[in-house]
């Protein structure tokens, strides 16, 4: 037996977290980040992780997971490479002009981001292929040649390939792949029909470029990564997370860098669904709020919600990814005056260093210093005392925002946490209420070193009667690393239009998709009896310009009956996010997808039975906290996570401390140590 490991880099903190194939036990190490090097930390976690638990061997390894922000910082910091394109005649102003919408509708001074391709390494080769795939005009091998010359000499590290309707006929891209390998054998190369063979000319630019742009940095990254770990004695193959909650090996990543722009949260989300259908919960907003940032998402009969597309710093990619919502609220996010006078919170934060003044190099008032300062938090240490924690430096920083805004320190905290809970509503009411989702109806889950801390006034916030607390919340991502499986995904646009005529012509589509996906199942050398490949078809009205995701009801040929459970399916997600739908009118197929999951031995959930005993046997202090719902401060017991047995009852007010996060239990809720070993808590609209 072998210990499986999982490892999650964030803005603050990095978690590393094994399951003990031979024993059942799940174990958790934080340390700090190290921004200028991810993997420093990481190789530092992993050595303390493996010491915890008895001295360890690296060589017992036999599983590794990785979710990584790399990529997305150098997208947001703008610390890619310099990146040259090659397009079709006519088109080379496409990554500026875009869609022709100003950023803010209301704005009239805001600017558009730079494009990550300057105009001067944006070249132009003369060929067309029109939207049926015919050629009208060839492309000229010389004349690409030259462009490639051209883009060496400025000092290019990535090309990136777009041409019109590639998708439809990929050829002209293939061969300029094959004359720049031939040119600059070391450059970077994406070419959109391999990145994004989809339809919409700017997003499908848009992303491949970005591919180009951030390739070398996380091919480097995951490289220099590998090296190290099989320098410390790592002998498994590692893998990264993607986008989709799916894992990928290194090396086929760093083909793809764009599908790992959601590499760090997605598997919290993943891992969160998978404990919470086990405890019974299927419908859940999962809500994760570390030191930088909270990502929240929506999770429905257990299956986290898949979309295709997201904006980052004003740029659209598109790539299959769990459909995550990011705001800059964390326990590290900087609150500030405004202009106005106006207390806010975030996007900026304190980062892994100075981090929060409390943690004795900044200087700054955070979120965290705020529930210092309210004594939420444990005013002396954290992460069981790896952390020691000034509280009279929280005071001073918090103090001088009071001063500023004529408040008490205690009232100038309350408000931090008030406008950061109001950012973070506003966030979850994006992936739920603006796409049909009455949130009252889901269980919300908080995880994040931040997330339950602030989870039971975000519930209140949006009326959601039950906060399900996982047994590791402040390790959930990592936690959920080695409870996802290997996947990736297939798509093509071909639109086609669905009714019982064309059956056979969806079937040939998807047909080919599928085929597709057995062929990577091979390469990865995927065992049969662990393979499975769910299909969907991305459908409109006709004359529509936006499409909806259908997935299809089995992995059987599409006959006449699945193109009207198709149809059907269709109009209910139209009702659901438009309001009505349109029975008479016709409904075309555009993009057609599926996705190849290759199932891996995941750390599975151990069931406990209860213990007897007391709660009162976990408490290990008493505090004096600030609690706006009690309108004073009040004497709260503090509890210690780890000696809360399964069937023990709480009443709030009660602060649950553990050694990667801390639990806010309020007035007049209570909260029940599930089999599970879950925070099953019923807030006080039960």
């Amino acid at each position: 037996m072998s210990l499986r490991i999982g490892v999650d880099t964030g803005g603050t903190f990095t978690d590393v977290c094994a399951y003990d194939e031979a024993t059942g036990q799940i174990h958790v190490r934080k340390v700090s980040s190290t921004p200028d090097d991810p993997g420093r930390a990481i190789v530092r976690g992993l050595h303390e992780l493996l010491g915890q638990i008895g001295g360890r061997d690296m060589a017992e390894v036999g599983y590794f997971a990785h979710g990584t922000t790399v990529g997305t910082n150098a997208l947001l910091t703008g610390r890619g490479v310099p990146t040259g394109l090659i397009t079709t005649r006519g088109f080379r102003d496409l990554l500026e002009l875009g869609r022709g919408r100003r950023p803010d509708m209301y704005d009239a001074q805001a600017d558009k981001p730079a494009p990550f391709v300057p105009r001067d390494l944006r070249l132009e080769v003369t060929e067309r292929v029109r939207h049926d795939g015919r050629v009208e005009i060839p492309l000229d091998p010389a004349e690409v040649r030259q462009a490639v010359r051209v883009l060496k000499e400025q000092g290019v590290a990535a090309i990136a390939v777009c041409l019109l309707y590639s998708y439809v006929r990929p050829d002209h891209e293939r061969k300029i792949g094959e004359i720049i390998r031939a040119e600059m054998p070391d450059a970077h190369i994406s070419l959109s029909c391999e990145v994004l063979p989809e339809f919409r000319e700017f997003e499908r630019l848009s992303t491949v470029v970005t591919n180009a742009y951030i390739g070398p940095v996380v091919a480097d990254y995951l490289a220099r990564l590998r090296g190290t770990l099989t320098a410390s004695g790592l002998r498994c193959e590692p893998h990264v997370t993607q986008s989709n909650g799916g894992i990928i090996p290194f090396v086929t990543a760093e083909r793809l860098p764009v599908r790992l722009v959601l590499s760090g949260p997605s598997t919290g989300v993943v891992g969160a669904a998978a404990i919470c259908s086990a405890a019974g919960f299927g419908d859940v907003i999962t809500f994760d709020m570390g030191g930088t940032s909270s990502d929240v998402s929506l999770v429905q009969n257990g299956e986290p919600k898949v979309t295709a597309s997201l904006e980052i710093d004003g740029r659209p990619v598109r790539s299959p990814m769990l459909d995550i919502h990011t705001v800059g609220a964390g326990g590290g996010s900087i609150a500030w005056i405004d202009s106005g006078g106006h207390l806010r919170v975030g996007p900026a934060s304190a980062g892994a260093f100075p981090g929060p003044a409390c943690y004795g190099h900044g200087e700054e008032a955070t979120v965290t210093d705020a529930n210092v300062v309210l004594r939420v938090l444990n005013p002396e240490y954290l992460l069981n005392g790896q952390l020691k924690i000034d509280h009279h430096a929280s005071h001073r920083a918090v103090g001088r925002l009071a001063e500023r805004l004529g408040l008490s320190v205690p009232e100038t905290a309350q408000g931090i946490i008030d406008v950061v809970t109001a950012n973070m509503a506003r966030a979850i009411r994006v992936i739920s209420v603006h796409r049909g989702y009455d949130p009252r109806d889901y269980a919300l889950v908080p995880f994040g070193g931040a997330g339950p801390l602030h989870a039971a006034r975000l519930a209140a916030e949006l009326g959601c009667t039950t906060v399900v607390v996982p047994e590791t919340p402040g390790a959930q991502s990592a936690l959920g690393l080695l409870m996802t499986d290997v996947r990736s995904d297939f798509m093509r646009t071909c639109r086609l239009p669905v009714h019982q005529g064309t059956a056979d012509q969806l079937s040939e589509v998807l047909d080919e998709l599928v085929a597709s996906a057995t062929q990577w199942f091979d390469s990865e050398g995927i065992d049969p009896a662990r393979r499975s490949i769910t299909r969907a078809v991305d459908m409109r009205y006709r004359g529509q310009n936006y499409e909806l995701g259908v997935d299809l009801p089995d992995d059987g040929p599409v006959t006449v009956d699945t193109v009207r459970e198709l149809l059907a399916d269709f109009g209910d997600a139209h009702d659901r996010m438009y309001g009505y739908q349109l029975a008479e009118e016709s409904v075309e197929a555009v993009t057609f997808r599926a996705q190849a999951v290759g199932a891996v031995s995941r750390a599975e959930l151990v069931r406990s039975a209860p213990r007897g005993g007391t709660p009162d046997e976990a408490v290990t202090t008493r505090r004096r906290v600030h609690l706006k719902e009690a309108g004073a401060e009040v004497d709260c017991p503090v509890y210690d996570r780890a000696r809360l047995e399964v069937g023990h009852r709480l009443e709030g007010p009660a602060v649950i401390e553990q050694m990667d996060s801390t639990t806010l239990l309020l007035p007049g809720e209570t909260c029940e140590v599930d089999e599970l070993r879950n925070l099953i808590i019923r807030t006080r609209g039960v």
